[in-house]
């Protein structure tokens, strides 16, 4: 990384900001503000680089560039995450498209803002961002670790899942969209209620990102001769109840 704080550099209790981009100046000009409002910044101009240091040394939020000169965004990401990396990835991006925005979202992203941006509007998300990292470390210590419906298990503090006892891989995303659904089983849940718990209070965009990751948690935790889990309820949103049993 082209800077890195070490923790003597750094103020009591001050937020880190990894920005990692190959654009040196979009650097320089996040690094300026972000710096103004109190954050420490480490910079990274490729992939590797970055993995390597956030390995040896994680941050508060990172700021994740889609095209990179190594690896793309979505590999990075997914490398963070496979390292047990868990902090929040906010992934920057030039394409609008709703496959382009799964992609980073389902690599393990929690959000994803399109350049060019307001800088306004990236405080406010990393500002949503480190209050869910807080309150989600906080919830899972007074709540416990596991969540269980029906024959459904989800363990917070391994943040493992099983259905009668087979384990099923989530996505980060499908994982805390499951988490949010097994926290209120039984209970309808709207569509925009689910996209703000689940994506942040920030999130505003095509809410057809909520039908897919539906969508693919179904096929993970609903095989056929198994009742289903995730019901629709037409035009409000969804809810975790036992439902027929799938063909």
């Amino acid at each position: 990384m082209d800077q890195d704080p070490s923790p003597s550099q750094r103020r009591s209790g001050q937020r880190q900001v990894v920005i990692i981009d190959d654009d040196p100046r979009l650097r320089q000009f996040l690094c300026g503000e972000l710096e103004v409002e109190g954050y420490a910044v480490r910079e990274a101009s490729d992939g590797q680089s970055a993995l390597i240091a956030l390995r040896e040394n994680p941050s508060d939020v990172i700021l994740l560039d889609l095209l990179l000169p190594d690896f793309s965004g979505v590999e990075v990401c997914r490398r963070i995450r496979a390292s047990g990396i868990t902090t929040p990835i906010v992934m920057l991006t030039g394409r609008d498209g709703v496959q382009e925005r799964v992609e980073a979202l389902d690599s393990g992203a929690d959000d994803f803002m399109l350049k060019p941006f307001s800088v306004e509007e990236l405080l406010a998300r990393l500002r949503a961002h480190l209050r869910r990292s807080s309150y989600g470390q906080e919830e899972e210590e007074d709540n416990g670790e596991r969540l269980i419906y029906a024959d459904l298990i989800l363990d917070t503090a391994t943040r493992e899942v099983s259905r009668s006892g087979e384990p099923i891989t989530l996505s980060v995303r499908e994982f805390e969209l499951l988490r949010h659904l097994m926290a209120s089983p039984n209970r309808v849940l709207e569509r925009q209620a689910i996209l703000r718990a689940v994506w942040g209070e920030n999130h505003f965009g095509d809410d057809n990102l909520l039908d897919v990751y539906v969508r693919y948690l179904r096929r993970k935790l609903e095989p056929a001769g198994r009742p289903t889990l995730i019901q629709t309820v037409r035009g409000v949103g969804f809810m975790l109840r036992e439902g027929d049993v799938r063909s």
